[in-house]
């Protein structure tokens, strides 16, 4: 993958830890929490893909790492100093979909993925050789009451 998609990954990570700090919702905010650590894992899978050659065009595709095989489980082969936090937000992966189905997350629970969400974001970051300033809610994006 290119450098403008990982960094495109990298601004919508960002972007949804933004909206995860402005849900009305715990759910709302767990899911979006989980979302960014999606886009942070997948910026970090295309950064470290390697680019793939071949002389048969489109036959290779779908045939590539991410598509055919869970981000976590790339995410941990890929960067295995990631391999503790790919393995808990896979288990994350798991509460969303019931939170998605109707259950309700605490507002500790919400809380607790989104800061684990903001460090990994980081960590990302720090993968890819890139500054990290790691005050998202201190940018007066915290939802009124919260922070």
């Amino acid at each position: 993958m290119t450098a403008t998609a990982t960094f495109d990954l990298l601004d919508r990570a960002h972007a949804t830890l933004v909206l995860a700090h402005r849900s009305e919702t715990t759910n709302d905010r767990y899911i979006n929490a989980h979302l960014a650590t999606l886009r942070s894992a997948a910026a970090v899978v295309a950064d470290r893909t390697p680019a793939r050659t071949s002389r048969h065009p489109g036959r290779g595709r779908g045939r590539g790492v991410a598509p055919m095989r869970d981000t976590w489980t790339v995410l941990a082969t890929l960067a295995p100093e990631l391999t503790e936090w790919a393995d808990y937000f896979a288990l994350c992966g798991e509460r969303r979909g019931a939170l998605e189905a109707g259950q309700i997350a605490s507002p500790r629970e919400a809380d607790d993925l989104l800061r684990d969400a903001e460090t990994f974001h980081g960590l990302a970051l720090a993968a890819l050789g890139l500054p990290f300033d790691g005050h998202v809610a201190e940018q007066g994006l915290v939802v009124a009451g919260r922070g």
